[in-house]
């Protein structure tokens, strides 16, 4: 996601966002049955966190089969493990968003050995090539790293005749990663390895998800150290601006100060000030206008109006026609409209131009458009050219999963309507007082809002001194920025030697 990106960015990239939103609606295809399993491995070196490294890539399928032995889904990894072995070093797995989001954003963008080469400044990726680069923001240096592309993402599919069902949905997909988790420290021999769990955008859902199902199941068999949370989601109600939830609006209010921060149309020292500007407001005069419905005092409104004007840069006649409710997708064709410009979802620093400027809404996400290209053609050279994987299947940067996905917990507890999985993140913690978790959000990113992120880690039943927060001058992908892909990389590495 998760979640490209942007979204890519997710990486996210994406809470894979219909191109982007939070997942795609056409469905996946089956394969056929009775794969043969690859594993293609290749001896390499490279510098990283300043030192110099050797290693081995690993592309490798993990089949999974069902009670009678019928092997049902095909699950790739891509491993970078520091030689000679040594298992008192950390063991990172990543995966990325969508839910049908390939891991190449985080492995070909952050934190794999090597990485795509494009305009840090958010500027289109232009026309090939793309060029394959050494990355010394590369956490080999402090972990081993285990990429992981969940069924229907990246070259992992489901075989003919599997039911999706079985695999695509909160729970599914959770206990399937966890089932390759497992597989691969059994198989590398690493269970006393200290061990991280984390992804981007749906991939933080799936890592509440996964710590869940090897944490809390019957099974309650590996132990994690820490939970690295990039550009979260985790509350998915708290944000979608359906009719009568006020929650979204006060969520998304400080990313559109820093976005309006960002573009000049606001004043303010920094994008910090300002977004601590807007919290404070959202979270008090806004959301109490709000929640009063049409019992608000027009005094008050006015005053909130004016405000609200100040924070956005949007003008107080636009404000009063929404009735002070802004959606996202309206704000990212309205805040440049006078420049005849619309900006990201995915990363507001990017812009673009649609086809005319009177609509309602973005023809496109500018920042989706803007890198997805350079990602596809690198993980597609990297995984086959250079580290041999032979199939004849597309990579799934953005699979088509979305709309076959299970959204309900299968808690027991009726509709479940209210999606918050946050809970299991606060559960894993209390239970395990070794647990940490790490959570990084770009100012500018609208579909995994800082704010929502707070809002949902900072709740009941979740120990807060274990959590250590991070902020980057970028969006959802905060790592295509040069200077936040070095900060996120020194950030996390701190965070894995403390332990």
């Amino acid at each position: 996601m998760n979640i490209r990106v942007i979204a890519a960015l997710a990486a996210a990239s994406t809470l894979a966002i219909t191109v982007p939103t939070i997942a795609q609606d056409a469905p996946a295809k089956a394969e056929a049955s009775a794969p043969e399993r690859q594993v293609k491995t290749r001896d390499l070196a490279g510098t990283f966190g300043g030192q110099r490294i050797a290693y081995r890539a690993t592309i490798a399928d993990t089949i999974l089969s069902d009670e009678e032995g019928k092997a049902e889904a095909v699950i790739v990894t891509t491993s970078y493990v520091k030689t000679p072995v040594d298992t008192s070093r950390p063991v990172f797995f990543i995966y990325n968003g969508g839910p049908g989001s390939g891991s190449v954003w985080l492995q070909m963008g952050a934190f794999g050995p090597k990485r795509v080469a494009i305009p840090s400044d958010a500027r289109d990726d232009g026309a090939p090539p793309y060029p394959l680069v050494d990355n010394p923001d590369s956490l080999l240096d402090v972990a081993d790293l285990v990429f992981i592309d969940p069924p229907g993402t990246g070259f992992s599919y489901l075989t003919q005749g599997t039911d999706a069902k079985k695999y695509y949905g909160l729970r599914q997909d959770g206990r399937a990663v966890a089932q390759v988790i497992r597989r691969w420290i059994n198989d590398n021999g690493r269970w006393s390895s200290p061990k991280y769990l984390g992804g981007e955008s749906y991939g933080t859902s799936r890592t509440a998800m996964v710590v869940d199902e090897l944490e809390g199941s019957t099974y309650n068999d590996v132990g994690l150290n820490g939970l690295i949370l990039i550009s979260t989601i985790l509350d998915f109600a708290g944000r979608e601006p359906t009719p009568g939830n006020e929650m979204a609006y006060v969520v998304t209010l400080p990313n559109m100060a820093a976005a309006a921060y960002y573009h000049g149309k606001v004043e303010a020292p920094s994008v910090e000030a300002i977004a601590e500007e807007a919290r404070r407001f959202a979270i008090g005069p806004f959301a109490s206008a709000l929640l009063k419905g049409q019992d608000l005092p027009q005094a008050e409104r006015e005053a909130v109006r004016r405000e609200l004007s100040r924070l956005t840069g949007l003008s107080e006649e636009y404000l009063e026609q929404a009735n002070l409710r802004v959606t996202d997708q309206r704000f990212y064709k309205e805040l440049l409209r006078d420049r005849g410009l619309t900006i990201g979802r995915l990363d507001a620093r990017y812009t673009g131009t649609d086809f005319d400027n009177a609509g309602e809404t973005p023809d496109a996400d500018p920042s989706f458009y803007g890198i997805d290209a350079g990602y596809t053609a690198a993980i597609n050279q990297w995984a086959r050219e250079t580290l041999g994987y032979e199939t004849d299947r597309v990579y799934q940067s953005i699979g088509n999963v979305g709309g076959q996905w299970d959204w309900s917990l299968g808690s027991g507890w009726g509709r479940n309507a209210y999606l918050n999985i946050a809970p299991l993140i606060g559960k894993a913690m209390r239970q395990n007082s070794g647990l940490r978790v790490f959570n990084a959000q770009g100012w500018y990113d609208f579909a995994t809002p800082f704010f929502g992120a707070e809002y949902s880690l900072k709740r009941t039943g979740i120990p807060q001194d274990r959590i250590t927060w991070k902020y980057y001058d970028a969006g959802h992908m905060m790592y295509i920025r040069d200077e936040d892909r070095a900060k996120l990389s020194a950030d996390i590495r701190t965070f894995i030697r403390a332990r």
